[in-house]
């Protein structure tokens, strides 16, 4: 995939924000534009995905809709890579229609020539019951 040197001088967070907005509104082609052709997508339970058709599968089965609310951003960088961690909450709606809030994550990226290499997820959406609804 090339890299448009606009994007490429994008911020590392501007580019995490963005991929994250645009996976909130189901807009999986304009956030694959952001990941580089062999990306890996880890969430909790080790689910490992190398595709967002395959990670928005997967999420389908697990809850109807889900929310960010970023609460800090750290970035670290060297000359070859750019990691970018988001903290902050998820809400959304359960598989039974009731919604929740408050429920806590932690995005970790690895980004290089402006591309998402990486995004392992951590979350507590199980332990907050929101799974089982």
């Amino acid at each position: 995939m090339m890299t448009d040197p606009v994007e490429a001088a994008a911020e590392p967070e501007e580019i995490v924000r963005t991929y994250l907005q645009l996976m909130e509104v189901r807009d999986l082609d304009g956030a694959s534009a952001h990941l580089a052709d062999e990306v890996s997508i880890v969430f909790p339970g080790g689910r490992t995905f190398r595709s967002l058709a395959e990670q928005v599968a997967s999420s389908a089965g697990r809850f109807r809709g889900v929310t960010k609310t970023f609460e800090r951003v750290d970035v670290a960088s060297d000359d070859a890579q750019h990691v970018v961690y988001v903290f902050g909450t998820l809400g959304g709606e359960a598989l039974d229609g009731s919604t929740f809030e408050g429920v806590r994550f932690i995005d970790r990226f690895v980004l290089e020539d402006g591309l998402i290499v990486s995004q392992m997820v951590w979350n507590d959406l199980a332990e907050s019951g929101v799974l089982s609804r």
